[in-house]
């Protein structure tokens, strides 16, 4: 294996007459057909998708009638809600006349739900707002119960349509303008309006970058302020650069750890300032560290697959490692979809008697989706099918499509509540390290996310016994190294209850954390951030399954940080200590390139 100064140029962009991603590698024989096909994709890229905001509209209208035909053949579910909602009105209408009576205050008669802080500024309790957010929590309630519980209704297109309804529910939020948000009244009169003055100027702003959420005041800048833990990159290839750590400590654990992040995003959310960088912590641990950074494919990246993403990824950055260390065996850990990605690396090596991994850790990554949450929503053939369409113009999926789609899985924080702090109420917090990562999203290729949304996603094939890497099919049953998998309390990505089934798709011993937090902040949980804990056993090899509620309510609970506990395990599985080895190997062609954090995670 060599290293190459610089990255292998990418083959030229193809025509834009090409075949359709679902057909077979290779121009169909008929230029009609593709041209009807081309045409096609066009009309739903570019009329349909953006009618309907990127969702299906058949997926959509599919799942209103089913809901609709189900709801009308069912005259006593009709007559319950009619009940529900005259009962409501009649509580309402209390609620109103106690205001009336008392000076415009009386008790609440609903509560927000747990996690809505839209309405806990005691302004709200004040006539008439209370009255507005009283009605409004009324109705979000007798939407939900006309919605969910409908016999017949195809549970997809239930959380569909509670989705969809939630999502108009919440465009007309009291708390989203000026006239009905109390507290948006007293900073005008307080300021004289400078606040709305202020909030136009940051619309004006995000506007004009093309970006409609808080970009904060002052960005953390890449290699200065974050990603800034010394190291060197050995190794780079088409699509990864392979970043190696310097030592702090005179003794490190002989087995490097290799880190292979997702690629949807930046790698140095592993990586943050220096007090919350996961990578420093374990390098002070005394870890020899190497991380995978990848590269942000542009339309000349098409082609790239799955089969490309193990192969220029996980396995040439463990053929890399493996030479510059001299180790025969190594520690791996993957994050979100490089974890799945390990996964399938993992259980390709054990099927081929590659026995170069000593453990395997897995933070909030998944192998079985049939349980992934909202994200399910935007995973059906329709929906896909127009993804498909969508990245079949660009040649990949660009960030700010994707990171729309998180936004909106949680659109009381990410969208209405924070245009309501910037535009309303005139107010930019500076932004912090996690939310400049957060904002530095990369494109993925067409095939590849295409195949990940299908073959895993949609088809489930990877926890079925029907995913194949480099020509055979794999099964994470045939991992037998230890396994430390993390789960996160409110991820909405990869739901704890999916990662969990890590225990049902392998008989080997798996250490399984449930940590405080959602999807990146309880990862990003270094020692001493305050109001963490974590729940945490040991499954040995062969053990019984236990069900992730049971799980839960049994597992010891344990305060801090689950970082201390994760070095621990990766200690007790490694030999003694030993010197550090050196910063790549030029001798085998494995040179130092540049310093970290590379080229790659600067592309924008």
């Amino acid at each position: 294996m060599t290293a190459e100064p610089k990255p292998v140029p990418a083959p030229a962009a193809e025509p834009r007459l090409t075949a359709p991603l679902s057909m077979p590698d290779g121009v169909d024989d008929d230029p009609v057909k593709t041209a009807a096909d081309v045409m096609d994709r066009a009309f739903r890229t570019r009329i349909v998708a953006s009618v309907t905001l990127g969702l299906s509209p058949a997926e959509v209208i599919e799942s209103w009638v089913d809901w609709g035909l189900h709801l009308w053949a069912s005259p006593g579910r009709q007559m319950w809600l009619a009940w529900k909602a005259a009962r409501k009105g009649l509580r309402f209408g209390e609620f109103v006349q106690q205001c009336l009576m008392q000076g415009g205050h009386a008790d609440p008669v609903i509560d927000p739900l747990p996690g809505d802080r839209r309405f806990l500024d005691p302004a709200w309790q004040n006539w008439p707002f209370n009255v507005y957010y009283q009605n409004f929590l009324l109705w979000q309630q007798l939407t939900h119960n006309a919605v969910t519980g409908v016999h017949g209704v195809e549970p997809g297109h239930e959380r569909q349509i509670a989705f969809l309804a939630r999502q108009m529910l919440d465009t007309v939020a009291p708390s989203n303008f000026a006239a009905t948000n109390p507290v948006v009244i007293q900073r005008t009169i307080a300021e004289h309006g400078a606040n709305l003055v202020r909030g136009f100027g940051y619309l004006m702003e995000d506007i004009s970058r093309g970006v409609m959420h808080p970009n904060g005041k002052a960005n953390p800048q890449v290699g200065h302020e974050v990603a800034v833990t010394p190291g060197k990159v050995v190794f780079r290839n088409r699509l990864i650069e392979l970043i190696q750590y310097a030592p702090t400590t005179d003794r490190v654990a002989p087995e490097p750890l290799l880190i292979v992040p997702a690629w949807i995003m930046k790698y140095y959310i592993l990586d943050l300032s220096p007090h919350n960088s996961m990578v420093a912590y374990l390098v002070d641990r005394g870890f020899t560290v190497f991380m995978i950074s990848w590269r942000n494919p542009g339309a000349e990246d098409r082609d790239l697959g799955m089969e490309d993403y193990l192969d220029l990824g996980v396995m040439a950055a463990i053929d890399a490692v493996r030479t510059i260390t001299g180790r025969d065996t190594l520690h791996a850990a993957g994050y979100c979809l490089g974890g799945t990605l390990l996964s399938i690396a993992a259980a390709a090596m054990a099927r081929d008697g590659d026995r170069r991994l000593r453990s395997v850790s897995l933070f909030a990554a998944q192998q079985d989706f049939t349980e992934a949450g909202e994200l399910t929503l935007f995973t059906t053939e329709s929906q896909i099918s127009l993804i498909d369409d969508l990245m079949f113009e660009q040649g990949y999926l660009d960030a700010r499509q994707m990171a729309g789609a998180f936004r909106m899985l949680r659109s009381n924080d990410l969208v209405y509540s924070q245009a309501v702090e910037d535009y309303l109420l005139g107010q930019r917090e500076k932004q912090t390290d996690l939310m400049a990562w957060n904002a530095d999203a990369t494109r993925m290729p067409a095939r590849m996310h295409s195949e990940y949304l299908h073959r895993l996603f949609l088809e489930n094939d990877l926890a079925e016994g029907r995913y194949q890497a480099r020509g055979k099919t794999v099964a994470i049953g045939d991992i037998h190294v230890p396994i430390f998998a993390v789960g996160t309390t409110t991820d909405h990505v990869a739901p704890w209850r999916s990662v969990h089934k890590i225990h049902l798709l392998t008989d080997a011993e798996v250490t399984f954390v449930l940590t405080a937090g959602g999807h990146n902040a309880g990862i990003v949980s270094e020692p001493g951030h305050r109001g963490r804990h974590f729940q945490m056993t040991t499954r040995p090899a062969n053990g019984l399954y236990v069900a992730p509620d049971e799980w839960r309510a049994t597992a010891p609970e344990v305060p801090g940080s689950w970082w201390l506990a994760w070095a621990e395990w990766l200690l007790s599985r490694s030999g003694g200590p030993v010197a550090p080895p050196p910063i790549g190997r030029p001798e085998a062609g494995l040179p130092p390139l540049a310093d970290a954090p590379g080229e790659y995670v600067l592309q924008a």
